[in-house]
């Protein structure tokens, strides 16, 4: 199967002060690099976009999605997807991406968001997914504010007795520092906990599978624990297989 995957990329400047002196400094960083590799050693293949390539590389039709068996999304948040450059700083009418993730959904194609400071409603509500259209195409209800619970004492999650193919060799889950608070919806199905939070959603939209994991792939919230952990590639895989099966 095949997927993409935008997002867990960022840019962090720096100012170094140094008594009187000063100087700045860049870099760029991606989060995924280890979950990309552990999907493509268990027999996905990854296309990779980084956040800063979505306004000028998203596909423009339905059609250039299409040869996806599944999305997903991971701590990017909707501004980008919505202010492509043409629209941004040529005001060009443009499509919008969001309406086109969410007709890939409808015609049977998969979606999964990932949690993070810029993903579901995010750090003070500026990822806003609840006011776009993936909001009708996932299967959990966001919040319309900051919705982030943060745990620096660690917390686990814990299955929720649903049995699921996702989830069928897992029992004990590593730590988690933090994590995206929703509801599900009333027609999906929630197989793990956090506290008495939905932590793993799975749903259908139309003729689509979608999913929800309310905590990050990667460092911060998911510690090196959780990168650590026996069955790390092994819940991502089943997640990508379960979403994007029916293409």
């Amino acid at each position: 199967m095949k997927i993409l995957f935008i997002g867990e990329s960022w840019t962090i400047h720096m100012i170094h002060a140094k008594g009187f002196d000063s100087f700045t400094s860049t870099k760029y960083e991606e989060g995924a690099t280890y979950l990309l590799d552990c999907l493509r050693k268990g027999g996905v293949d990854v296309d990779y976009m980084p956040a800063h390539e979505v306004q000028v590389r998203f596909p423009r039709d339905l059609s250039q999605l299409e040869k996806y068996d599944a999305i997903v999304i991971s701590d990017i948040g909707s501004n980008t997807f919505l202010l492509q450059n043409a629209t941004f700083y040529d005001l060009e009418s443009f499509p919008n991406a969001l309406s086109l993730i969410r007709e890939f959904v409808a015609n049977g194609g998969g979606l999964l968001m990932i949690g993070g400071y810029l993903s579901f409603s995010g750090i003070e509500g500026k990822a806003n997914y609840n006011n776009t259209e993936l909001a009708e195409v996932l299967p959990v209800v966001i919040k319309d504010q900051d919705d982030r619970v943060e745990k620096p004492q660690g917390v686990r999650p814990h299955n929720t007795g649903v049995k699921h193919q996702i989830i069928e060799n897992i029992d004990e889950w590593p730590s988690f520092l933090g994590y995206n608070q929703f509801q599900e919806k009333p027609d999906a199905e929630v197989l793990v906990n956090v506290d008495d939070d939905p932590f793993l959603v799975v749903g259908q939209y139309k003729k689509g599978k979608t999913a929800c994991f309310a905590s990050d792939c990667s460092p911060h919230w998911g510690p090196q624990g959780f990168l650590d952990w026996e069955h790390y590639q092994e819940l991502w895989v089943n997640i990508m297989k379960y979403i994007g099966n029916d293409r």
